[in-house]
C-alpha cells in the first residue's frame, strides 16, 4: 500500500510516459475508461497514452520506456472495450440527467465551451459521423457522449458508432506506436531515444488538436462574415 501511495503522489496525470510507468496495463485501461466516460477525465492524454502503450507492448519496450513489455493482444482488445464502455456510460448519464449534468459554473477544469463544441460537432456532422470522428479529437471525445444522450440519440445507434469509433481510434494509435518501435530503437539507439521520443509525442498531441484549431478559425470567419 505504501508503494502504491508513493506512486500515486509521484505520477504526472498529464504525462503519458509517467502514467504507463506508474500504473501499467490496468492504469492504461482505467484512464481510457475515465477519459471517455467521466467528464473529469477529459484532461488525460489519450492519444499519446495509446501511442506509448503501443511502444510499451513491443519487444523493445524495456530499451525505449524502461518498462516490462505489455501484452499487445490484451491492449488491442482491452483498450477499445474500455473506451467503448466509458463512452456508453457517458451517453447513459447524458440521457438520464440531460442539461443538469452540465449546469455548473466555469472552473479551471470545466468550461461550458467544451459542451457547446461537442454539441456543435453533433449537429454539424450528424450523430453517426460525430460520434465516430470525435474519438480523434481531444476534449470533444469526452463531451460528445453525454451530449449525444442529452440530444436523445438512441442507445443502440450510439452503441454501433461508439464501437466503430472506439476500435478505430484505440487500435490504430496503438499500432502506430507498436509497429515502428524496433526500427526506431535500432535507428536511433536506446541511449538517445528520449531526445526523439518526446518530440514525437508532442507532435501527436499537436496533430490531435488540429481539428479543434481548424474549427475555431472556421467559426471566427463565419462570425466575421455575419457581422
Amino acid at each position: 500500500m505504501r508503494a502504491l501511495h508513493d506512486a500515486v503522489l509521484a505520477v504526472n496525470p498529464l504525462d503519458a510516459k509517467s502514467l504507463i510507468r506508474s500504473f501499467g496495463l490496468i492504469g492504461i485501461l482505467a484512464i481510457l475508461f475515465a477519459e471517455t466516460g467521466l467528464l473529469v477525465g477529459f484532461f488525460f492524454p489519450g492519444d499519446s497514452l495509446l501511442f506509448l502503450a503501443g511502444i510499451a507492448a513491443s519487444p523493445v519496450a524495456t530499451d525505449i520506456l524502461n518498462v516490462a513489455p505489455l501484452s499487445l493482444p490484451v491492449l488491442l482488445v482491452g483498450a477499445p472495450v474500455c473506451a467503448i464502455a466509458g463512452a456508453q456510460l457517458g451517453h447513459h448519464l447524458g440521457a438520464r440527467y440531460g442539461v443538469k449534468m452540465f449546469d455548473r459554473p466555469d472552473s479551471r477544469l470545466f468550461k461550458a465551451e467544451y459542451v457547446k463544441r461537442a454539441e456543435h460537432y453533433f449537429n454539424r456532422y450528424g450523430p453517426a459521423k460525430a460520434v465516430t470522428l470525435a474519438r480523434f479529437i481531444p476534449i470533444v471525445r469526452t463531451f460528445i457522449n453525454p451530449v449525444a444522450g442529452m440530444l436523445h440519440m438512441p442507445a443502440r445507434r450510439f452503441l454501433l458508432w461508439n464501437i466503430v469509433g472506439g476500435v478505430l481510434w484505440t487500435d490504430s494509435v496503438l499500432l502506430i506506436g507498436y509497429l515502428p518501435a524496433r526500427k526506431l530503437r535500432d535507428t536511433i539507439g536506446a541511449a538517445n531515444i528520449d531526445k526523439y521520443l518526446l518530440p514525437v509525442v508532442a507532435l501527436i498531441v499537436i496533430i490531435s488538436f488540429v481539428p479543434i484549431v481548424i474549427e475555431v478559425v472556421r467559426n471566427r470567419r463565419e462570425e466575421g462574415r455575419m457581422g
